[in-house]
C-alpha cells in the first residue's frame, strides 16, 4: 500500500522554527523528485521546495528560498522541510509530493503522483 504520512506541524512564533516529515511506504522516495507544497484556505497549492534526488539539486520558491531547507533521509525513506525564521504569512497547510512526471515543472501539482494528508503549520505571536 503506497503511503505518504506527515508530522511536525504545529504552533510556533514569529521567528521561531519547526521541521516538517513525511515518510513514505509502498514506493522509495529516493527514486526521483521531491517536493513540499503549501495551501491556504480557498488558494491554490503552491511549491515550497523540490528536491532531485537523482542530481541532489534543490529548488525553492522566491519566498522561502534562505529559510527553508528540503532533506531526506533514504535509510529511513523520509523526507524533511526544516523552516527557519517563520513569519506568519507561512500560515498554510503543508503537503508532502513525490514521484513527478517527465516535463512538468517542480512547482506544478499536477505533476506529483503521491502525497501526503497534509500538516498544519501555525505561526502567530
Amino acid at each position: 500500500q503506497v503511503q505518504s504520512v506527515e508530522s511536525g506541524g504545529d504552533s510556533a512564533q514569529p521567528g521561531g522554527s519547526l521541521r516538517l516529515s513525511c515518510t513514505a511506504s509502498g514506493y522509495t522516495l529516493s527514486s526521483g523528485w521531491l517536493a513540499w507544497f503549501r495551501q491556504e484556505p480557498g488558494k491554490d497549492r503552491d511549491g515550497v521546495a523540490a528536491l532531485n534526488s537523482a542530481t541532489g539539486e534543490t529548488f525553492y520558491d522566491n519566498l522561502h528560498k534562505g529559510r527553508f531547507t528540503i532533506s531526506t533521509n533514504n535509510a529511513a525513506n523520509t523526507m524533511y522541510l526544516q523552516m527557519n525564521s517563520l513569519k506568519p504569512e507561512d500560515n498554510a497547510m503543508y503537503y508532502c509530493a513525490a514521484v513527478k512526471r517527465v516535463g512538468k515543472g517542480w512547482w506544478d501539482p499536477d505533476a506529483y503522483t503521491y502525497w501526503g494528508q497534509g500538516t498544519q503549520v501555525t505561526v502567530s505571536s
